[in-house]
């Protein structure tokens, strides 16, 4: 890996995970590289599902899909990431992707929320196989504060470890409240 920046940590980690053929869902997703990627590493076989509840964030990818030549690989839903349960069976996908925060160069008034992250979480936690990945950037401080990034991080810390594998990283030497990557796997 050649940079150190949270997206490019978890795309690495995304990478690793994801087979031709998978399904996965983007959670939120923003501009659409998160979509793309997925779209790429699933193939013509695959499937990407992507919820926003911005239409600017599904106009935005829906360009970078049809410029990238990827528009036919994924579905964009207009909806929380709480409600992708409605989209998806239990059990039939291999990755879901989170970025929480705000649309990068949007409204910082319009932003991911404690109460509908961690519902979204519990949500995709059903949803994903057995050896299936959760990727979470944590972004917080600033317009968004911290009571996410808390929440988040104590619903976590309970899930049992019998079934789930969470791995928390943080920038040690980084001022200013860096973003947070955070995997969790679900066990087999």
């Amino acid at each position: 890996m050649k940079h150190s920046q949270i997206t490019d940590w978890c795309h690495e980690i995304i990478r690793s995970q994801v087979m031709e053929g998978g399904n996965c869902i983007d959670a939120t997703m923003g501009k659409g590289n998160d979509t793309l990627l997925l779209c790429k590493l699933a193939g013509t076989e695959g499937h990407v599902t992507a919820f926003d509840i911005q239409e600017e964030a599904l106009e935005c990818t829906r360009a970078l899909l049809t410029e990238q030549g990827m528009c036919g690989r994924a579905e964009l839903i207009l909806d929380g990431h709480e409600h992708m349960a409605e989209y998806a069976e239990p059990e039939s996908v291999d990755l879901i992707c989170f970025n929480f925060g705000y649309l990068p160069g949007g409204d910082h008034r319009i932003a991911t929320r404690p109460d509908t992250s961690i519902q979204g979480i519990n949500a995709g936690l059903s949803l994903l196989k057995p050896a299936g990945m959760m990727s979470l950037c944590i972004y917080s401080g600033g317009d968004t504060g911290f009571e996410e990034k808390e929440r988040i991080l104590e619903y976590i810390k309970k899930l049992p470890s019998k079934e789930y594998t969470v791995i928390v990283n943080e920038y040690y030497n980084r001022k200013n409240n860096p973003p947070m990557p955070v995997f969790i796997w679900k066990k087999s």
